[in-house]
């Protein structure tokens, strides 16, 4: 696969070292890459495919954001660059291509091609504002805006309506139990915002 077009912002011969030294791997749909704890020893850059970061604590699931074609971890970045253990994980929502970086080599390559900060740091700002966004759904908003503002979220990450997943994944991913969105979809399906299916969630 050819990655120019994926990364035609920087330079040409760092683009050419990145196709030397990365690794172009498919990853199949629900498979963990990255868990909290783990040393960062590749950066991935999703080519084609869906990747969701999110935090764990006491069994409970929070969605952090998502890593869309074209786009890195900013948190596997700021961690390898420290060489301190992910604070996230990370899981492919889709079928995956992506290509790995290998940590030594990009820490060699922001010496030799300052360029290649705008790979990652055009990215910090849009992650902190995403990070923002859910400290405040989590504060401020009642679960059904969240819930809501959740699954047209990734109805666009996903590109497709109705969205084939379960209450139990939606209540993981929003840091809550399955019983709590049975009861939120319900009011939602009522105010004629989603349409429950057998094999989906419609949102109208």
């Amino acid at each position: 696969m050819d990655i120019s077009k994926s990364l035609s912002y920087l330079n040409p011969e760092l683009v050419e070292r990145i196709q030397k030294a990365s690794i172009l791997k498919e990853i199949p749909k629900n498979t963990q890459i990255l868990r909290e704890g783990q040393f960062i020893k590749v950066i991935p850059i999703v080519l084609k495919g869906l990747i969701k970061v999110y935090t764990r604590y006491q069994d409970r699931e929070l969605l952090l954001y998502y890593i869309r074609p074209d786009e890195s971890c900013i948190m596997s970045f700021s961690a390898s660059i420290k060489n301190e253990p992910s604070q996230v994980f990370a899981e492919t929502e889709e079928n995956t291509t992506a290509l790995l970086l290998p940590v030594a080599k990009v820490s060699t390559w922001i010496a030799q091609f300052p360029d290649i900060n705008t790979l990652f740091f055009q990215q910090y700002k849009q992650r902190y504002s995403e990070l923002l966004d859910t400290i405040h759904h989590v504060l401020f908003n009642k679960m059904d805006q969240r819930l809501y503002d959740h699954l047209k979220t990734k109805t666009l990450v996903r590109e497709e309506n109705p969205l084939k997943l379960s209450h139990q994944q939606l209540a993981d991913e929003l840091g809550t139990v399955r019983e709590v969105i049975s009861r939120v979809m319900k009011k939602l399906e009522i105010e004629g915002l989603v349409k429950q299916h057998v094999n989906g969630i419609e949102i109208l």
